[in-house]
């Protein structure tokens, strides 16, 4: 199925969504970078008068430029707090999932007093974009988003502090949830904060979780990453989220680091 950049990431056709070429990933010209699949599923658990408070996405395999279904049910019922689940399903012969989701949903509560959680970190306007892994294509995740780096850069090992933005909504004619910007973000965490060259070592994600503490605000998210690689070949990618308001939550994912 041939699908063009699109003014979104995807277009809704019943229950299917089609993807267009801004998902594509920077590693397989077929297969989707795994933030904007992640954005989808965090759509399917969200509900009105609620605060998704951690959600993990579980990649199973990697998730195919074709329409995608999702399914999303309650595994734990509560008045306050449920669990919920939520399937990713490729058109094709195979019925399996491409991806899942796991979160806990919490009924939130305006009459709590929230704490100090520092400043934020330097506007988006502080930062400077910086040059992007060489993929092979015009178009893809990588001119779908914004960035705005403080510190570090996609082709330098190391910590990077830097910022986000959608350039399209997530699906065409829709509005784009905040929970989504920031999941489309912090699958990001891995790559701008790899610890290894890239060049010579591969680094396999195998989930995204995040925390969060209230709704984010704004267009713009904020990674504080570090990437840690431990002597088995096993990775550790952590972000501090923030959004231009203040401290938002965390991020992870867990990484399979194997020589090229």
């Amino acid at each position: 199925m041939k699908t063009g950049s699109g003014a979104a990431f995807y277009q809704r056709d019943g229950d299917a969504f089609i993807p267009s070429e801004l998902t594509r990933g920077p590693w397989d010209p077929r297969a989707q970078h795994a933030g904007p699949p992640s954005a989808l599923l965090g759509s399917a658990v969200e509900a009105e008068g609620t605060l998704i408070g951690r959600i993990t996405i579980e990649v199973l395999r990697p998730v195919p430029l074709a329409p995608l279904e999702v399914a999303s049910e309650v595994v734990r019922p509560g008045r306050n707090v449920e669990l919920v689940e939520a399937a990713m399903t490729a058109a094709g012969a195979d019925p399996r999932p491409v991806a899942r989701a796991v979160a806990w949903r919490l009924r939130t509560d305006g009459g709590v007093a929230s704490l100090d959680a520092g400043l934020p970190p330097p506007a988006p306007e502080a930062g400077r974009e910086r040059p992007f892994f060489a993929t092979g294509e015009e178009i893809g995740y990588h001119t779908a988003m914004d960035y705005r780096f403080l510190d570090g850069a996609f082709i330098e090992p190391g910590p990077a502090r830097v910022w986000l933005r959608m350039r399209q909504p997530l699906v065409a004619g829709e509005p784009t949830s905040p929970l989504a910007r920031v999941l489309v973000a912090a699958d990001s965490g891995n790559g701008v904060s790899a610890a290894l060259d890239y060049r010579r070592h591969l680094f396999i994600n195998t989930e995204l979780t995040v925390h969060l503490v209230r709704e984010p605000a704004g267009e713009w998210v904020h990674l504080d990453a570090v990437t840690y690689v431990g002597p088995h070949g096993i990775g550790l990618a952590e972000s501090v989220l923030w959004d231009e308001t203040g401290r938002l939550g965390s991020a992870a994912q867990t990484l399979l680091v194997r020589r090229r």
